[in-house]
């Protein structure tokens, strides 16, 4: 117990509340460090899929994959997101640091195999 209050698991508004806190947090450092304008809420979306679990990850790994694969651009940066992802639970959350780079190594083949032209060319000069 701690200043007066049961510990408790967090809830859907405290985790959604710190999905928004993060993706602006990630939004903000993504346009001061490289000058890359986020334009998707894929940050926030793996941050949501965290508070329910690993399987949750995964989950919206997929879900992201299949609906937004055609899109050169959000594809782009959800491999953007998946491998910050890596370093941001590197010596923090090991699990999870191994699951998001089985998942960018998979985004990342993916795109490297699919992405010709324009989309080759976007995914490349944004990855780099």
């Amino acid at each position: 117990m701690e200043n007066g209050k049961a510990d408790s698991k967090p809830t859907l508004q405290d985790i959604m509340n710190s999905a928004a806190i993060q993706q602006a947090q990630y939004t903000a450092a993504m346009k001061n460090e490289t000058g890359y304008q986020t334009i998707t809420t894929f940050w926030a979306d793996m941050t949501l899929a965290e508070g329910y679990g690993l399987d949750a990850v995964r989950e919206t790994y997929q879900r992201i994959c299949k609906e937004w694969r055609s899109n050169y651009k959000y594809f782009t940066e959800f491999v953007l997101v998946l491998n910050h992802k890596i370093w941001h639970y590197h010596k923090k959350n090991e699990a999870l640091a191994e699951l998001y780079n089985e998942l960018w190594q998979d985004a990342d083949t993916w795109a490297n195999d699919n992405f010709t032209g324009e989309a080759a060319e976007y995914y490349f000069n944004v990855t780099d």
